[in-house]
């Protein structure tokens, strides 16, 4: 095992500071100033970390280093002793300098190293768990409605939240004096200068009047939507989901309403022998109206669609009337049609035994893990409609 040699006597210094410069150059530069700069300048290789070796550079090159101050005594000197003395003094300063930067360089760089060993990123470790997302059980009932009626050919229709009068009320043949136009059930926005306000639908019928006011019969449309009303308790919110549907041309008859609602029932529910009746009603808009009600049993605390003693009301319909069949420019007399409507979140709780209107509009992430559905999972009658 070799010695480790005398701290000022020879041997290559590249290994320090990356330059062809020797213990014996720095030696001869240092002594060509004075033993003292050696002194000074010998430790510069053994200097730990950045602090302290600016310090040193301060001590021999600032300002009022030492090899600084040595060189200001160039001046009392004759010319030959100047230049010989000058020469020295630059040679001194260039070693030094470049034996500071080495130097610098080096602890940086170990500096590096320790951060970069510090702060290693293991790449190997598997990646934070992310939480799977959910279908809102809205969103997902009104898929299954809407998978259910295009199996029977209707298409969607949309339209705006913000409606008139007629969209909304008159052309629906709602008489002015009716509950539904009043203050306490609507939501109204400001007086026109033109006269009338725009209010928020409280159906969504009037895209039923817009579509018959721009497409000819025949005409099977289906209009998922939002809808508002001032009423808010364990049962109503004061905004809330609709599905309609509506059907116009010269032959449909209250049979084929019939048989249209007793098949949705049952694909919806997914119950073959679902009981399903059809009360007689009052709508402004149909003549005759009625009433869906499906069997249901309530043994032990828990509700069941199926055959049973209860019954629960769904939806209501019925036979388009004739003076809407006006407003919209349609002949009465040669086209005739039914119209349908429920509410999305109705019928989601009844499926799905959600006991509270009102957390389907509360944003809880606990809540929408319990009762949502898988994304991408498309549901179709084929296919099966829920998961």
């Amino acid at each position: 095992m070799m010695e480790r040699g005398p701290t000022h006597g020879g041997g290559p210094f590249s290994c320090l500071w990356g330059m062809d410069c020797s213990m014996s150059e720095l030696e001869r530069v240092c002594l060509a100033v004075s033993p003292e700069l050696l002194e000074k300048a010998g430790d510069i290789a053994s200097i730990g970390t950045l602090d302290t070796l600016e310090q040193k550079r301060i001590e021999l090159l600032g300002k009022k280093g030492y090899l600084t101050d040595l060189m200001k005594t160039l001046g009392s000197l004759s010319p030959d002793d100047r230049k010989v003395r000058g020469a020295a003094f630059n040679a001194a300063r260039v070693t030094i300098s470049e034996l500071l930067d080495a130097r610098k360089a080096m602890l940086e760089g170990a500096a590096l190293d320790q951060r970069l060993a510090r702060e290693r990123i293991d790449v190997t470790l598997p990646s934070r768990p992310e939480a799977t997302g959910r279908i809102h059980p809205i969103s997902q009932t009104i898929e299954e409605i809407t998978a259910i009626f295009a199996q029977m050919g209707f298409m969607v229709a949309e339209g705006p939240d913000i409606e008139d009068d007629f969209h909304n009320f008159t052309a629906l043949n709602i008489p002015p004096e009716h509950p539904a136009r009043q203050m306490h059930d609507t939501f109204y926005f400001g007086e026109k200068p033109e006269g009338g306000r725009h209010l928020l639908r409280t159906h969504t019928s009037p895209v039923q009047i817009r579509t018959m006011l721009r497409d000819k019969p025949p005409i099977r449309v289906l209009v998922p939507g939002r809808t508002y009303r001032c009423d808010s308790d364990m049962t109503h919110t004061p905004m809330f989901h609709q599905v309609e549907g509506l059907v116009i041309d010269e032959t449909t008859h209250m049979g084929h309403l019939k048989g249209c609602l007793i098949e949705f029932v049952r694909a919806f529910f997914e119950v073959d022998d679902v009981p399903v009746r059809f009360r007689p009603s009052f709508f402004p808009f149909t003549e005759p109206s009625a009433e869906v009600d499906i069997g249901c049993s309530r043994e032990g605390g828990e509700l069941k669609v199926g055959p049973g003693a209860g019954w629960l009301e769904i939806l209501g319909c019925g036979m388009v009337h004739p003076n809407v069949l006006r407003n919209c420019g349609i002949d009465p007399d040669r086209y005739q049609g039914f119209a349908f409507g429920m509410g999305v979140e109705r019928v989601a709780m009844l499926k799905y035994g959600i006991p509270d209107l009102r957390t389907f509009f509360d944003s809880d992430l606990r809540w929408l893990k319990h009762y949502g559905f898988v994304p991408l999972d498309v549901p179709t009658l084929s296919g099966g409609l829920t998961r």
